[in-house]
């Protein structure tokens, strides 16, 4: 195959600045070089060009079409010499070429030929735990968030504009943070009974407390109800019109698979190190923290071993278990469970004799009141108000933010904190998001990018279900459903149109506000207006369009939603490497057109296919045609299992990672077939400058920068361990190297790593 670069030992001497300035250089010569021929063409010919807007230059070998800004060029069919030398078609080559280790043969590792420079070149900066294609949108997302946040807004502006910048404001205050250092959580939590661990013998002098009554104080003071039992108000899975009171087992500091294994898992030992520290900056004594605090980690590790692990949580059906408040008081009689629930509900919502609550794991309750039995009640709320006090050290003053880092560090590789602009921005961002994104859209998005990137949904579904027809191992009914659903897909695109009207924003936040000199307490604040705005829908029928749903368009990412039978693809991603209107369809194809097909396959990948067309948890699936999905399901667990990442020498988790990497595998192929139909109807495109590669390979280079990525080996082994998504390396071989098509492009021999004889194939 040609490539661009002749002499690799030479091209790999060169460092990053020489590289780019290579590609800008050879790009600007091929600029000069055709318009010097344009110049010659126009002084020979005798009469005008029939398009003055397009003047080519016909020589034996090449043809080179200058075109207008904003257009790539098309070649005719079978000439592959036409190459696009517009402004966007030069600096997506450039970024494209920075990226790519074209030396390498992509048929032996095409993660190493699509990536291999910017894996070796780029580094990842100390406040960050990885680089990638997305972190690059997301710091350039970062900078124009900042601009908007930080605008002064008047008086006179509506109060749910000025709110993120009364946030930023507040977090941005250290002054007044260092002078009150730990004086916000402390006057709180004495407030809420206090901490044992500092309080001492005076703790519980009368013997009343319980961890009931403690979880309804933490509810009103807005910290988080599931440090024993995780209580929620969701989606009834088999009728997701109703919602209904949910049941969870509860919420963990430090993931499960690090606390079973106790402290022969050396993250374990950096928690309890870190809670004993923090411990002792909030004033404990550090033998009596190292005491009491074991016991607290040990009641934690005990919750850990009584949940279910994630692998088991994949099956919704198990996750599914209705209960009366009679059902619920005889079988777990530790609790006054009408009450309770009545404790943390707004008020005038309380629960009825037959209301019927969802109590995810039954077995973790049953262990649940086994375990609390047996354990005293200090050691219970030690636990408990570590929890909250862990949970305030961000908002504090710098000794602690700083052996915060370092238990980051231990955590995920992370150096240094991130400035404190972008840490301020991003709070900002995640907590007042519709606000924010509103700001946002009427300043940068393009409302063409909607239109587009609905066309190319449109492409890829209507590929998928061509998929459908072809598949022979679904009986004709379950095929029939999986159409009907494939097509009621539901599809929001930038932001929702409410975004921006400004009546439909005040009333949202109308109970909302700010103080810019109280920090930890507007938070606090926020979660109360966040869980009473969630809990207040508990009578409420759910509406699936509701806008409030997918009005956060200030982020990188995509999203599908197994209960609304939708995918979403806001604003934040509809931009830089996944999507542009004036580059060539095979970019967008490889990159957002991946993303498309990705969100669309899980809908039908090993938990999204539990679903049918309304959304509702039903077996649509005839036993036959679910046994073949299983067994193909299986291919893909086992494939992804066996590859070991080398940094860590751990093998990826391949029944935990089987809904992404199933998503990926037919979201590429179909978002490639989507791209060959678009060209058999439109014609082949020119390539960009410097890329002599055919169209259909360069979307298959599109698809793997789309997962450019360096880790930190701390933070690789966080998502090895609990992640869902496989590392991005395999993200790229696994599913490329299941696909013919692939093989057929690079002409990969039959037997190479990237044709394997063996594939796996489930759409």
């Amino acid at each position: 195959m040609q490539t661009v670069i002749q002499n690799p030992n030479w091209w790999r001497r060169r460092n990053k600045l020489e590289k780019s300035l290579l590609v800008a250089l050879g790009i600007m010569f091929v600029v000069l070089a055709t318009g010097f021929g344009l110049w010659i063409g126009k002084v020979l010919r005798t009469s005008p060009p029939p398009n003055p807007q397009a003047t080519a230059l016909h020589g034996d070998s090449t043809t080179i079409n200058q075109v207008p800004t904003g257009t790539a060029s098309k070649g005719k069919s079978g000439d592959s010499g036409d190459v696009c030398l517009t402004q966007e078609c030069i600096h997506t080559a450039s970024t494209v070429l920075r990226k790519m280790k074209p030396e390498v043969e992509p048929c032996d590792n095409f993660y190493e030929f699509a990536c291999g420079t910017y894996l070796e070149e780029e580094n990842i900066p100390d406040d960050k735990v990885s680089i990638s294609t997305f972190s690059v949108i997301s710091d350039k997302l970062q900078e124009q968030l900042k601009d908007i946040i930080t605008a002064e807004r008047p008086e006179t502006e509506p109060k749910h504009f000025r709110l993120p910048n009364l946030l930023y404001k507040a977090c941005m205050n250290k002054t007044l943070i260092e002078t009150l250092g730990p004086e916000p959580i402390t006057r709180v939590a004495e407030r809420l009974g206090g901490w044992p661990l500092i309080k001492g013998d005076s703790w519980n002098a009368d013997d009343s407390w319980t961890w009931q009554e403690q979880v309804k104080k933490f509810r009103t003071a807005g910290f988080s109800m599931d440090y024993i039992i995780d209580f929620s108000i969701g989606v009834d899975l088999q009728n997701s019109t109703k919602r209904l009171i949910d049941l969870d087992q509860s919420s963990l500091a430090l993931s499960r698979e690090y606390l079973v294994k106790g402290f022969n898992e050396t993250l374990v030992t950096a928690y309890y190190e870190y809670m004993v520290d923090i411990a002792v900056l909030f004033g404990a004594n550090r033998d009596l923290a190292k005491t009491e605090l074991l016991t607290s980690l040990e009641f934690e590790m005990a919750l850990a071993n009584i949940s279910w692990p994630n692998e088991k949580r994949r099956n919704s059906s198990e996750l599914y278990n209705l209960r009366t408040p009679a059902q619920l008081q005889a079988a777990y009689p530790y609790v006054q469970w009408v009450a309770y629930m009545n404790a943390l509900l707004p008020e005038g919502l309380n629960v009825a004799e037959d209301e019927m609550i969802n109590l995810s794991v039954p077995s973790f309750f049953e262990d649940l009141g086994k375990l609390l039995a047996k354990t005293p009640k200090r050691v219970i709320a030690n636990y408990m108000f570590w929890r909250i006090h862990g949970f305030s050290v961000g908002f504090l003053s710098e000794e602690f933010r700083k052996r915060q880092l370092l238990y980051a560090t231990a955590l995920s590789g992370r150096q240094e904190q991130e400035a404190r602009w972008k840490e301020c921005v991003d709070i900002a961002t995640s907590s007042l998001g519709i606000s924010v994104g509103s700001l946002y859209v009427g300043k940068h998005f393009h409302k063409d990018s909607k239109a587009n990137a609905l066309e190319m949904v449109n492409e890829i579904r209507n590929v998928f279900n061509d998929i459908l027809d072809e598949v022979n191992w679904m009986d004709a009914k379950t095929k029939k459903e999986a159409k009907l659903k494939l097509h009621s897909m539901a599809t929001h695109i930038g932001y929702p149109d409410e975004m921006l009207d400004n009546e439909k924003l005040a009333a949202y936040y109308a109970k909302l506000d700010i103080d810019p000199d109280k920090y930890f307490e507007s938070f606090l604040g926020m979660n109360i207006f966040g869980t009473d705005y969630s809990f207040n829908k508990l009578r409420l029928p759910v509406n699936k369009t509701d806008w409030v749903r997918h009005a956060r368009p200030a982020i990188v990412n995509a999203f599908y939603s197994s209960l609304e039978n939708s995918i979403q693809f806001p604003a934040g991603i509809l931009q830089g490497h996944f999507f542009n209107a004036q580059r060539p369809k095979y970019m967008n194809f490889g990159a957002i057109g991946y993303v498309i097909g990705h969100e669309i396959t899980h809908g039908f990948d090993d938990q999204g296919r539990q679903f049918d067309v309304k959304g509702n948890l039903r077996d649509w699936w005839h036993p036959d045609t679910q046994k073949a999905y299983l067994a193909k399901a299986k291919c893909i667990i086992e494939q992804y299992g066996n590859y070991t990442e080398r940094a860590t020498g751990l093998n990826l988790n391949g029944i935990n990672t089987q809904g992404e990497n199933i998503a990926d595998n037919g979201g590429v192929k179909e978002s490639y077939i989507a791209y060959r139909r678009w060209a058999e109807k439109h014609g082949p495109e020119a390539k960009l400058p410097g890329l002599d590669y055919t169209p259909e390979q360069m979307f298959w280079v599109a698809a793997g920068q789309t997962w450019c990525a360096k880790y930190r080996k701390e933070s690789l082994k966080m998502r090895i361990t609990t992640g869902v998504h496989s590392p991005s390396e395999f993200r790229v071989l696994g599913s490329l190297s299941n696909m013919k098509d692939f093989a057929k492009d690079f002409q990969c021999p039959e037997g190479s790593p990237m044709n394997p004889v063996q594939k796996c194939e489930v759409w």
